[in-house]
């Protein structure tokens, strides 16, 4: 096998690709740095402008609107094309920013966070519709490879940015320096991003479906702030109401989601559960590590802030180091053995906290972070892979999306385990060791659904590509 047929990571950036995987790169780094940026900026912004009681809701809206956009981005392309459905988006994303960034009270920053969110998660949604379209398949590990590690600098980079630029200038500062990342971003698409073909005819508009995602999840987002029982109860409604979007959307004639999404009949619906139920898992520790750090081993907020960035650090390393993986059987080692280190690694962590051992922690938050590198790049492969060229479009731009809402249903199941568990009202260091047990158990649980998950989008994908062989 040649050099050219493997791939290399010098590929990505020669002249030929290098254009593409910077709009990528940027595109997605928008996203990443937006969603970190309210715990560093926001706090300055209500000092000046009030509203504390409403500061959470500007994280809550973005993703909430994002999750939606994300949801219609493909439905964006087949009418608009690539091209003017960035643009367009690009430009609602500058919108929310500026009305942000001159907001005089915070209902106005909330309104440009939902119009950010709205526009970014299309942006966002789109570039990864984008990267089987424009890179071959030997490249795209190393094309989510790089995505990985842009994460990983949005989570050390973003609240560290957002804070000097806040500290030494202003909050508004935070949120204009999107402006002249947009103005770039929109100049490589035009030079870069091709025209593509007729867009197709519109054949209605589908808010019922996009409303009831919206509503869907922001009963997710009510249920991570909610007593227990409350919360479970918004949960289950929220359960119904996504699920109903869903079901409508495979009887619709303008599709938003592949017909087979979350069918475990299929691998990419097998391929799609795994990718919702994983950060879900990741959750336990994304949600309240920190904080657990700074009450049971009184962490200053950045000692713990380190800590728990470990988990990026683990994500992107691995992800680099695996991006050239070859063999099939590999790769689908890698998907299987993803949930099993992010398992080991919950329960790492846990050990870690119970018998006071940093050492222990690290190495857990290590693993959580390879569980995610070493497969999420080979499961969106092999999603794209097992896709028909007709969905392709619709199922890349929905993997951003289930990973968001994997995301915010993690925060809220979290927030619900923690709570019942006494977590809230604990007061020594002993009963908060003994309440977060539940909370890791519930990450464990859904490690271990998405193990199932795999095993079964691996014998689906095994399957298809054997059928295909017998073909040819």
């Amino acid at each position: 096998m040649t050099e050219t047929v493997e791939g290399r990571w010098a590929e990505i950036f020669g002249p030929r690709y290098l254009p593409v995987t910077l709009i990528l790169c940027l595109g997605v780094s928008l996203f990443a740095f937006n969603a970190f940026l309210s715990s560093t900026a926001l706090p300055s912004a209500v000092q000046e402008l009030g509203g504390v009681e409403v500061i959470s809701w500007a994280t809550t809206l973005y993703l909430v609107f994002a999750i939606v956009g994300g949801a219609a981005a493909a439905m964006l392309k087949r009418r608009l094309g690539s091209r003017w459905s960035l643009l367009s988006m690009a430009g609602m994303f500058l919108a929310g920013t500026l009305i942000a960034a001159v907001a005089g009270d915070m209902t106005q920053v909330l309104a440009g966070r939902a119009i950010q969110g709205l526009g970014e998660g299309v942006v966002a949604a789109l570039c990864f519709a984008l990267i089987p379209e424009l890179f071959p398949s030997r490249l795209v590990p190393k094309v989510f490879g790089m995505q990985a590690v842009v994460w990983a600098v949005a989570a050390f980079g973003g609240p560290a940015g957002a804070g000097a630029l806040t500290e030494l200038i202003s909050w508004r500062a935070a949120f204009l320096i999107n402006v002249p990342l947009v103005l770039i971003f929109c100049a490589m698409v035009l030079a870069v991003v091709p025209r593509g073909g007729k867009p197709v005819d519109a054949h209605g508009f589908p808010g019922l479906r996009l409303l009831a995602i919206g509503g869907g999840t922001m009963l997710v987002a009510l249920a991570a702030v909610a007593p227990a029982a409350q919360a479970l109860a918004l949960l289950l409604v929220a359960a119904v109401v996504l699920a109903t979007a869903v079901w409508l959307d495979r009887r619709s004639q303008e599709r938003l989601m592949p017909p087979d999404a979350f069918s475990s009949r299929t691998a990419v619906g097998s391929g799609l559960w795994m990718f919702l139920l994983m950060p879900i898992a990741g959750a336990t520790t994304g949600v309240y590590l920190v904080l657990i750090l700074q009450q049971v081993w009184d962490y200053g907020p950045t000692h713990a802030a380190i800590v728990g960035a470990v988990m990026a650090i683990g994500w992107s390393l691995s992800s680099v180091t695996v991006a050239n993986v070859r063999k099939r059987s590999t790769r689908r080692i890698l998907i299987r053995t993803g949930p099993v280190l992010l398992a080991v690694g919950l329960l790492s962590v846990l050990a870690g906290l119970q018998f006071a051992q940093p050492v222990v922690l690290i190495v857990g938050q290590l693993l959580i972070g390879m569980g995610f590198g070493i497969s999420n790049g080979y499961i969106m492969l092999t999603i794209m892979e097992s896709s028909s060229d007709v969905e392709r479009d619709r199922t890349s731009a929905l993997l951003p999306t289930t990973q968001s809402a994997g995301n915010a249903l993690g925060a809220a199941l979290a927030g619900v385990a923690a709570n019942a568990a006494g977590y809230a009202a604990a007061t020594t260091q002993q009963a908060m060791l003994s309440a977060i047990v539940p909370l890791f158990a519930v990450g464990v649980v859904f490690a271990v659904l998405a193990f199932l998950a795999g095993l079964r989008l691996v014998q689906l994908s095994k399957t298809a590509t054997i059928a295909t062989f017998a073909e040819e």
